[in-house]
């Protein structure tokens, strides 16, 4: 087995728990609907993180690209699908008890939410030079702009607390990520 075997298989693990957990928290709230009202912008930022992690799992392919492994640029890659995972267990906690419903979780936690979720785009700048440097010049200059735009974004949401702010946040940043994948694959 070569390294990279090993290291998809890994990630694929930690991926795999990712999705696992959005997806057991949307059928939770479609299962028992009038336990805890669901609320539509967390339903799409969880959405969003169901598109970011399929689109993370078709980039990290390019891994395979890299001959001579280190211990370090294997501890990042793992921190970096972690940082994914911790996203959504916070849109999904156990249990709802100390609050009245989603939207009161979702904007009591938008600070862990767009913390973690804005330092990935960080993450994500690093994990791309690991592939080498004609690999990030590949995707041109919207590729900085873009993590650079979202990481400001993410910051940004962390501090305001307006409904209207994070309708428009995740719509933008679901069609925006779209049309991202579709022109690049």
């Amino acid at each position: 087995m070569d390294i990279f075997s090993h290291i998809k298989s890994v990630i694929g693990i930690i991926l795999g728990l990712s999705i696992t957990h959005l997806l057991r928290g949307a059928a939770k709230q479609i299962q028992h609907p009038g336990r805890s009202k669901p609320y539509w912008v967390h339903s799409m930022w969880s959405f969003y993180l169901f598109i970011l992690l399929l689109h993370f799992w078709w980039w990290e392919f390019n891994l395979h690209d890299i001959k001579h492994w280190v211990f370090a640029e294997y501890l990042f890659v793992i921190i970096y699908i972690v940082i994914y995972y911790s996203v959504c267990a916070l849109l999904y906690p156990d249990d709802l008890k100390d609050y009245k419903d989603y939207e009161d979780y979702f904007y009591s936690r938008r600070k862990w939410v767009f913390g973690i979720l804005g330092f990935s785009y960080l993450m994500d700048i690093i994990d791309t030079l690991i592939k080498g440097e004609a690999y990030i010049h590949h995707y041109g200059i919207e590729y900085p702009i873009r993590n650079v735009s979202h990481f400001v974004l993410c910051m940004v949401a962390m501090k305001v607390n307006n409904r209207i702010f994070h309708s428009v946040l995740v719509i933008t940043f679901i069609v925006y990520e779209f049309s991202y994948i579709l022109r690049l694959f």
